[in-house]
């Protein structure tokens, strides 16, 4: 089970810190205000302002997803099986 642990804690951090980095050059238009929840800084993105708010977005889901799939859901298909095998043995 450490081994699912440091694995979701892998997908937390780089997914934290790819997010943090890409809101942090994108959504901080003063540090006085909101900084990585603040509006877009940009008025008109180029291509690849958009494949980084693009990855901002997918650094973002990568870090929660992947966390409760190695936290919550592959623990409990887990325990599930083990309960099936000794529910059939």
């Amino acid at each position: 089970m450490a081994d699912e642990f440091m694995k979701g804690f892998a997908c937390l951090m780089v997914g934290g810190l790819g997010w943090m980095t890409i809101k942090g050059w994108y959504n901080t238009p003063s540090f006085e205000g909101a900084q990585l929840t603040g509006e877009l800084t940009i008025e008109e993105p180029t291509v690849f302002d958009q494949i980084a708010l693009f990855m901002g977005d997918a650094f973002f889901w990568f870090a929660v997803l992947g966390a409760l799939t190695f936290w919550v859901v592959l623990p409990l298909v887990s325990e599930f099986q083990t309960y099936l095998n000794e529910r059939s043995a």
